[in-house]
């Protein structure tokens, strides 16, 4: 699907890819710095976006003052296995169904 480009905002598409740069760092968190280094913007651009991330529940900084997910991404995540689960049990039970000799 092609979406015409009027509809692309850069500072959102920055705050998606630090949401991919953050991920899998739970632990240890990614700096700021690191991460204006890694998205190629400036220390004021990854400040504000981190402060959105915050106020949406989704990034938290260590004591450390590196920044990290918060479980929220985690619990979309098993939400989004768990509708798949439900799926998959309702397709089983069809196939089931319709298995079935007469």
């Amino acid at each position: 699907m092609n979406t015409p480009t009027r509809y692309i905002n850069a500072a959102q598409q920055r705050v998606l890819q630090m949401l991919m740069r953050l991920a899998g760092n739970e632990i240890e968190g990614i700096a700021p710095t690191e991460l204006a280094l890694a998205l190629r913007t400036s220390a004021s651009n990854v400040t504000r976006d981190l402060a959105n991330l915050r106020e949406a529940g989704m990034a938290e900084p260590l004591e450390s003052g590196r920044w990290r997910l918060t479980p929220r991404v985690v619990q979309i995540s098993l939400a989004a296995s768990a509708s798949f689960g439900k799926a998959q049990d309702r397709l089983d039970e069809a196939r089931q169904r319709f298995s079935r000799l007469p």
